[in-house]
């Protein structure tokens, strides 16, 4: 389905880029997503609000970043934490009223910053008028709203095998749920509530941009469309069971056969003409570079940039996500290089490597510090952290492309000591366990250990903002009846924004300054991305150039030292950013030497 994400074959780039002076304002942009359960408790019921994310703008502001992504804040059952909408044009009474969010519009527009809302359109909650409409009878007027089958031919509905394809839900299990009422199917993707919109039917597609509008003259700022393109389904046949007789079978809907027809129209009904900086990421998960060309095309009308996401399946094993394995970092250059190089004056690249569905940064690919820590080493367990979670940032923030944070990113947050499976959240990490250990007869050590490294449930954790009780997520924290939806990472006594903007080694500042040199220096927006030692196994090294100039960065990411290659070790050079010493500080003992986790960033004089 999707492209080699290790290859190192690329198209040939243009030698095109976005003239400074008249590039899009996304192209200098920072956006920072907050996931609103875990964000800020602004009203003392354990449940992050409105009222807390408002609360922690300036936190924000002082960061530095352009734009906040807010994760589903709509009526949701909450299945899928809000993935799951019932109520498209309102806020769930948990987060506060449409009053608050137009105050918290309000607020971060004062602060020189913009909102974009998550887009979840693929699927509605179960519990959502429309499918509540669509269910009640084969003949009901929203029935082909959503997309209903009869079971298998001579198979009796309900039964298993009587599926009407052999598709996988994402969440496990069939893509199929059984309805006893009507008699037939409906499709899921993801879990049981979760049905599938049919896109195919022209009065879908308009109720969507309906409500698309209406968000806009309300004064947001775009969307973050949540796996858009799944939206076009392909044929409804079974796929070829290759490593489990139940396969995905996202050949048949992953950048399905109308996708690009649908958000182009998307495009002309709810963008075009608008007076407005507005912006769109679409979600693509399974999406290979040359479907990203066009899907981001400005000369198309889809969308501004997408997420796409081989370079987070890098870590994982033949048996998928549950099967983790170690990050090849050759791999991970090749990939990001290919991507660099494909887009490079064809579209628009988004860059991340946090985020809600993803673990945590630091604990995945850097060192958290975490076990030095538990010998009691924390001044030691510290440093590796701050180091690892800058190198990391600078590799990724100094690319070509809009750089995303996650909640929590800015000041190393970590992966969870999750001790056993009543401590998780996820739908998807609970059905996997259940599914393994139950069905499957799996060892539950094993696949806890694995959850344990991969869950989502990593990076949902109420964010760490002080030592006091619950880490100051909640405005009833000081009342013992007052417990987070979720528990704090136990370590949010050492690890927390307060104590990192107050330590010398701030990764909070560090981001600051990545922020900054994004905004003011046109090599780091535009300049063109060329890798440096793909095949050494501890440094992550590249170039951008744009004109005369040329920065250069390397990176060790790893533990032990990294001599530097005779490539990365220009002739004449000025400091413009490094990580474990300030550019102005004498030169290291031996400038050939990167120490652990140690990134710099130079401009290479007379560069050509």
């Amino acid at each position: 389905m999707t492209a080699d994400p290790t290859a190192r074959t690329v198209p040939a780039p243009s030698a095109a880029f976005p003239d400074p002076a008249d590039a899009p304002w996304w192209t200098r942009a920072v956006v920072y997503q907050i996931y609103p359960r875990s964000f800020a408790d602004g009203d003392g019921d354990g449940f992050g609000d409105l009222t807390g994310i408002a609360s922690r703008l300036d936190h924000l502001a002082d960061l530095g970043v352009d734009v906040i992504w807010l994760s589903p804040i709509y009526p949701s059952p909450q299945h899928d934490n809000g993935y799951d909408i019932a109520d498209y044009q309102g806020i769930d009474p948990r987060f506060g009223t449409l009053e608050q969010f137009d105050q918290l519009l309000a607020a971060v527009h004062e602060r020189g910053m913009k909102l974009i809302m998550d887009l979840v359109v693929n699927h509605t909650s179960d519990e959502h008028a429309w499918f509540r409409e669509s269910r009640s009878a084969r003949t009901a007027a929203k029935r082909d709203w959503y997309i209903w089958r009869d079971p298998r031919p001579g198979c009796t509905g309900g039964s298993p095998g009587a599926e009407p394809t052999n598709w996988r839900s994402f969440f496990s299990g069939p893509a199929w749920q059984w309805d006893e009422a009507t008699g037939q199917y409906y499709l899921r993707l993801f879990a049981s509530q979760q049905p599938d919109l049919n896109w195919d039917h022209p009065d879908v597609r308009r109720a969507v941009y309906a409500m698309m509008r209406w968000w806009l003259d309300r004064g947001v700022d775009g969307f973050r469309m949540d796996v858009i393109n799944l939206i076009s389904k392909g044929a409804f046949v079974d796929v070829e069971p290759v490593a489990s007789p139940m396969p995905l079978g996202a050949e048949q809907y992953a950048n399905g056969p109308r996708v690009h027809e649908y958000l182009r129209e998307m495009h002309r009904e709810v963008f075009a003409g608008r007076d407005a900086e507005l912006m769109t990421v679409g979600e693509t998960p399974g999406t290979p570079l040359e479907q990203a060309q066009l899907y981001t095309d400005p000369t198309r009308g889809e969308v501004d940039m997408i997420f796409q996401f081989e370079h987070v399946g890098l870590d994982h094993g033949k048996g998928g996500k549950w099967d983790p394995a170690t990050l090849n970092l050759r791999h991970l250059k090749a990939n990001l290089a290919r991507w660099q190089d494909g887009l490079a004056g064809r579209g628009w690249n988004s860059l991340y490597l946090n985020n809600h569905d993803q673990p945590r940064l630091v604990s995945r690919f850097g060192d958290d510090g975490q076990a030095l820590e538990e010998r009691g080493d924390v001044e030691h367990g510290n440093r590796v952290r701050y180091a690892s979670a800058t190198a990391w940032a600078a590799v990724l923030h100094l690319q070509c492309g809009t750089p995303f944070i996650y909640q929590g990113e800015e000041f190393g947050m970590t992966n969870v000591p999750f001790s056993g499976i009543e401590d998780f959240h996820d739908v998807e990490a609970i059905n996997h366990y259940t599914e393994a250990v139950t069905a499957r007869g799996a060892d539950p050590r094993d696949v806890l250990a694995a959850l344990r490294l991969m869950t989502r449930d990593n990076a949902r954790t109420p964010v760490q903002w002080d030592a006091s009780v619950h880490g100051g997520f909640s405005a009833g924290s000081e009342r013992p009846d007052v417990t987070p939806w979720m528990p704090v990472n136990p370590n949010y006594a050492t690890i927390n924004a307060a104590a990192d903007r107050a330590s010398d080694r701030s990764i909070f500042r560090f981001y600051q300054r990545l922020i900054e040199l994004r905004h003011t220096d046109d090599v780091v927006a535009f300049g063109r991305f060329h890798l440096l030692e793909p095949d050494h196994e501890q440094l992550f090294a590249y170039t951008r150039t744009l004109g005369e100039r040329t920065l250069l960065l390397t990176a060790n990411l790893s533990g032990g030292p990294c001599v530097l290659p005779p490539s990365c070790r220009p002739a004449d050079a000025t400091p413009v950013l490094a990580n474990l010493a300030e550019p102005a500080a004498e030169p290291a003992a031996d400038p050939a030497v990167l120490q652990p986790w140690e990134a710099r960033v130079v401009e290479v004089r007379n560069a050509g």
